[in-house]
């Protein structure tokens, strides 16, 4: 019978093939002095490896599938930069002159300090982000520290290059975003780490290149052996080893009818979401950077729900000014043709270091600081140009503007101040915009949720931001491995009040969307129905999928069955009319 070991999918799909383990040691980092006469020889050996190091980065960079969405090349990019940042430059320089130490010891001095603030990050996604700082200073480290020209000449990796990893299912410790990319290309299955999470670089990459995987499987190494015949189980992160005939005929059965699917689902492409009842669903896309435009239009989504903007303020010390941002925001105008674009404003926090190098002490619970629209409004110098582009964006085609974080309806009072002061400003300088831009709230605070009404009153339209929705209102940190088992988008509070601000927006007569993670879930999609939600927003790959779930859903029978789910108080009958409504 075979045996289990179970991770966390992050990339949904089945690989059956035989194991390769990634065994790369850590490169072993020792102190020792510097004698003055070659400080500066020292120096340039340290900046010769960050030259080899984006040498290597840009051959990855190379290597990207065109099929590939930007998340492929934003990661590597992402790391280029990080070499070129005074703090994998300037820093361990400082340090080898000062401490006259070697350029290991000086890089791990630096690296431990960078790693340590991430650490005390409580943003989710952010706190994953010193995995970054950890794989760049590796990548500089081992070359280093090595001898081997094989890794200093093909990309960093001459294992990860190698023809022998060809339909084979890596197990690791952790893999790095070039990982990744350089197993696409030699053709891996599927991989396993034993660290890792949803939100991590590896795991992003590993979607949006359909590569099955499997991360946080602890101890993995340990339980399996190199060359071993596993399955991955990417939609249930399961790990499957000492296979039989039966467990592998199951498989091969799952690979075909997925493929089978995927064809079907293609066919969906143009076609509208429509439930059996006769209601019509808008299913539409959230976007990163503006080249994921192009996805948002393969899959015919209807247009943009969220369009994070907090990747033009990463990686500078200054901040993007108002041209720039107007050029990005017409790239995706441009695309999309005529499809709606809603440009969510910064999401920006007091932990991340992007707010053009005027610095400030890091608070001490990020999560609930000075972020989103709360910095948005004490720094009108950042937020006064994004505010003119979206708007004379909204002279070349439909844009919503969104506001990110609200808690208190003062907020708004004061975002619609300044965006009437901001009109009346392009108007003396004589640039086109629609007087009439629709301008909405993202629901993610539980006060929020709880006062939507209010919110509804004075806003164009509301989107529920379930990620943050749900951690704040049962103060569940999803990465942290001790209690991320809490974390419950089926909370009966969450239900509540995802339903509150449906109910809101139908008073109010405004559209309400959801663009967390559930939207894109097609467990949850009968459900959002049964509430009310006739908008989803999710990631492009999720929308065809979403659209098929659409149409098999009676709304009317759906609504029914959730209300009786939010009436009872029995714990018993709320999981089996949650498993009616999966089934309905």
């Amino acid at each position: 019978m075979p045996l289990s070991l179970q991770g966390i999918g992050v990339s949904r799909g089945y690989a059956i093939g035989r194991t390769y383990l990634l065994q790369r040691n850590q490169p072993e980092i020792t102190e020792y002095t510097i004698p003055d006469a070659i400080v500066e020889d020292e120096v340039q050996r340290f900046l010769n490896s960050l030259d080899l190091a984006r040498k290597q980065l840009q051959d990855i960079r190379t290597r990207v599938p065109l099929s590939a969405t930007s998340d492929a090349t934003a990661f590597i990019d992402t790391h280029l930069l990080m070499l070129g940042d005074v703090s994998f430059t300037e820093a361990p320089i400082n340090l080898i002159r000062s401490l006259k130490c070697n350029a290991e010891w000086a890089l791990k001095i630096q690296q431990d300090s960078l790693v340590r603030v991430f650490e005390e990050m409580d943003d989710p996604y952010l706190r994953t982000r010193k995995d970054d700082v950890e794989h760049v200073a590796r990548r500089v480290q081992r070359i280093l520290t090595s001898e081997d020209p094989s890794y200093l000449n093909d990309a960093g990796y001459s294992e990860l290059s190698s023809n022998r990893l060809e339909g084979r299912i890596i197990v690791a410790d952790d893999l790095t975003p070039a990982d990744t990319i350089l197993m696409q290309h030699q053709g891996v299955l599927a991989f396993v780490t034993e660290y890792g999470g949803p939100l991590s670089h590896t795991a992003i990459l590993a979607r949006s290149l359909g590569i099955p995987a499997v991360v946080g499987a602890r101890n993995a190494r340990n339980y399996l052996g190199n060359n071993e015949p596993v399955i991955v189980d990417g939609r249930l992160g399961v790990i499957l080893v000492e296979l039989d005939e039966r467990i592998l005929r199951y498989y091969r059965h799952k690979q075909n009818e997925e493929r089978r699917q995927q064809r079907e689902l293609n066919k969906l492409k143009g076609k509208p979401a429509v439930t059996r009842d006769g209601v019509t669903v808008a299913l539409q896309a959230n976007i990163e950077l503006p080249e994921d435009a192009a996805a948002v239009r393969e899959v015919t989504a209807d247009g943009v729900g969220l369009y994070r903007t907090e990747f033009l303020f990463m990686n500078r010390r200054d901040v993007p000014d108002e041209e720039e941002h107007l050029a990005s925001y017409l790239h995706v105008l441009k695309v999309l043709d005529g499809s709606p674009v809603t440009i969510r404003t910064a999401d920006l926090g007091a932990d991340k270091q992007v707010d053009g190098g005027r610095g400030g002490p890091v608070c001490t619970n990020p999560a609930l600081g000075l972020r989103a629209i709360r910095m948005c409004l004490k720094d009108l110098t950042m937020f006064r140009p994004q505010l003119r582009a979206i708007l004379r964006a909204s002279a070349h085609g439909p844009v919503r503007m969104m506001i990110p974080m609200l808690s208190a309806i003062q907020e708004v009072f004061q975002v619609m101040r300044l965006v009437a002061e901001t009109k009346q400003e392009l108007r003396g300088r004589g640039l086109a915009f629609d007087e009439k831009i629709p301008i909405g709230g993202m629901i993610e605070v539980p006060a929020a949720a709880v006062c939507a009404s209010q919110f509804a009153r004075y806003m164009d339209f509301l989107s529920i931001g379930t990620n943050d929705l749900i951690q704040y209102t049962l103060a569940i940190d999803r990465v942290d491995d001790e209690i991320n088992y809490l974390y419950d988008p089926l909370h009966p509070a969450v239900l509540m009040l995802v339903r509150n601000t449906i109910r809101a927006g139908q008073r109010a007569g405004i559209p309400v969307s959801l663009c967390g993670e559930m939207a894109g879930d097609p467990r949850y999609t009968r459900l959002l129905l049964g509430l009310g939600l006739t908008q989803f927003s999710m990631h492009p790959t999720g929308v065809l999928e979403i659209k098929r779930a659409v149409q098999d859903c009676h709304v009317g029978e759906l609504t029914q069955t959730v209300q009786r789910l939010l009436q009872t108080t029995d714990a018993a009958k709320y999981a089996e009319l949650l498993k009616t409504i999966a089934q309905n």
